[in-house]
């Protein structure tokens, strides 16, 4: 299979593309490098792919229409998977043009190469941050994502409207998969697992919102990989009057979350077991933008797949912590 996917040089992307590789799948990357954080994480996250004689890639940014048709084209695929994006809820408050630039327009150019390739199946991540903050739990994917708290929720809400429309007009076979705070070795150093493993290794203060009254349905990269992987083969068809399909469209959403939140003080604490070493804490009010929690119904994914991540916290806390020692070691500090 000839997979094309944006944003390998990504958290996300990175994985996913190893795993296709691993799998003896021919895989196309296109990815902007941009400096959000660190780019020498991204550049060693490339270099691994390189490796593979399966493997060739595109550095060029999605709103760049002529890099993104020429990169589509050579890779003729069978699947598009779409990951690429500016992604975070808190930068969205400083730069909220670099969301329209990646998220909408960026994603529109996605869509037009998928109605020019005509992939089987258009995969296409989105977010629980559409969900707000839905008093109602668990999150499940027929819930009402109308009151978007950010810039980010509402970039990738918009989103998925404008991927239903291609799904519709263009018959695209499309998933859309909403992400459930996803953490693991290799991960973005602009979320909290990975911030708070860096601080706490380096004796650094920890900035806890909301006072700690928070939780978050943690879920382990290689879970959600596993999730991925398996929609690939869950082609919705149009109108087949089941799960989170369209009726008029060929058109799914499906969450992929570990559906068991964990307290951020519990998730706290798990770090502090692994690294052997006590947080310094700074108790904060909640940031603008924030929810209180995200759990993710997993029961659709499982439906479809007879999948459900299932790594427990003790244990993807102890693999990312691992990684980043063993990253410190072979390529030094973390840049912000």
């Amino acid at each position: 299979m000839r997979v094309f996917v944006t944003g390998t040089a990504g958290f996300i992307g990175f994985h996913l593309a190893k795993r296709l590789l691993e799998a003896g799948h021919l895989v196309d990357g296109f990815d902007g490098m941009t400096p959000y954080y660190d780019p020498s994480l991204k550049e060693a996250r490339r270099a691994i792919l390189l490796r593979s004689n399966g493997y060739r890639d595109t550095i060029a940014m999605l709103e760049d229409m002529e890099a993104l048709t020429r990169a589509a084209e050579q890779a003729a695929p069978d699947v598009i998977i779409h990951l690429a994006a500016q992604a975070g809820v808190r930068y969205s408050l400083q730069n909220p043009r670099a969301y329209v630039d990646a998220n909408l327009v960026g994603a529109f150019n996605v869509m037009e190469i998928a109605r020019l390739v005509k992939p089987r199946h258009f995969l296409f991540a989105s977010t629980s941050s559409v969900y707000g903050a839905s008093p109602t739990v668990p999150f499940h994917e027929s819930d009402r994502t109308d009151f978007p708290l950010t810039l980010y929720a509402a970039t990738k809400k918009a989103g998925e409207a404008m991927a239903h429309s291609y799904a519709h007009l263009w018959s695209i076979p499309t998933t859309m998969f909403r992400f459930f705070t996803v953490y693991g070795p290799w991960g973005r150093p602009d979320m909290a697992p990975l911030k708070f493993v860096d601080a706490i290794e380096n004796d650094r203060v920890i900035d806890i919102y909301n006072h700690g009254d928070m939780s978050r349905d943690f879920t382990y990269v290689a879970d959600l990989v596993e999730g991925v992987m398996r929609l690939i083969d869950c082609v919705p068809e149009r109108d087949s009057g089941d799960d989170s399909v369209s009726p008029v469209a060929p058109y799914r959403i499906v969450n992929i979350g570990r559906g068991a939140p964990v307290k951020l003080l519990d998730f706290i604490e798990t770090i502090e077991r692994a690294l052997g070493k006590k947080a310094k804490r700074n108790y904060l009010d909640m940031q603008p933008g924030d929810v209180p929690r995200t759990f993710a119904s997993a029961d659709l994914l499982e439906r479809l797949t007879g999948y459900r991540p299932h790594t427990s916290i003790d244990e993807g806390v102890a693999a990312l912590v691992g990684w980043y020692r063993d990253y410190r070691r072979d390529h030094g500090e973390l840049a912000y």
